[in-house]
């Protein structure tokens, strides 16, 4: 398979290059972002791409590849609607709408999150956002799929780049073994998660909103 990751320096991203570096199947990986992931492997190519609403200069890399994977995002805190949505609508709609046009057999897994506002309606600004989102990815692409993970650790030297979010994975480490026993379908890492997307890529799903087991 010949792979492109959007979003390879984020915790999620990161877990997700490492799995299609690993994987015997991956032929190539290509990480598009605006930070250079620091990783060095023969599978691998970097391009930096800055304004994620026109991704026109990638017209023919997208072209070439059979699974897209999704993983750039923000977290909601300290942005509004408007900011949130560029990059959390804006720019991954963005993608499948490319995709779509040079490559329409594709999979394309955007990572949303467990809680996530599928009518695109709803109270809280993040999930309804990413609910739109979803829809959009979901209704251009016919192997496009959601991800709505729930709580991730963070594997393999994984790191969140998110100062808050380091410090609850810190805290919440030794607890992570009862929360999974507890909590099966809600928990996972991101080596399992990086997995659980390939898989999808390779098989498909006859869910398009993936998660709990679907993503561990």
């Amino acid at each position: 398979m010949r792979v492109v990751v959007f979003g390879a320096t984020g915790m999620v991203g990161q877990g997700v290059l490492r799995e299609c570096l690993l994987a015997d199947d991956v032929d190539s990986v290509l990480v598009v972002g605006r930070t250079p992931t620091g990783r060095r492997h023969p599978k691998l190519r970097e391009i930096r791409h800055e304004d994620f609403t026109d991704l026109s200069a990638l017209r023919d890399e997208l072209a070439r590849v059979d699974a897209c994977f999704y993983c750039l995002g923000v977290s909601s805190l300290g942005l509004d609607e408007a900011a949130y949505t560029r990059i959390s609508y804006d720019f991954p709609v963005a993608t499948a709408r490319l995709l779509a046009e040079v490559s329409p057999a594709a999979t394309f897994v955007y990572v949303s999150g467990v809680g996530t506002d599928s009518t695109g309606e709803g109270r809280v600004m993040w999930a309804r956002v990413k609910g739109r989102a979803e829809n959009a990815v979901l209704e251009l692409l016919p192997h496009g799929y959601a991800a709505r993970p729930g709580f991730i650790q963070p594997t393999h030297g994984v790191v969140s780049k998110t100062r808050w979010y380091r410090l609850g994975y810190a805290v919440t480490r030794p607890l992570f073994p009862l929360l999974r026993r507890l909590f099966p379908n809600q928990v996972t890492t991101t080596d399992r998660l990086g997995r659980a997307m390939l898989r999808v890529a390779r098989e498909g799903s006859p869910r398009r909103v993936l998660a709990g087991r679907d993503l561990s």
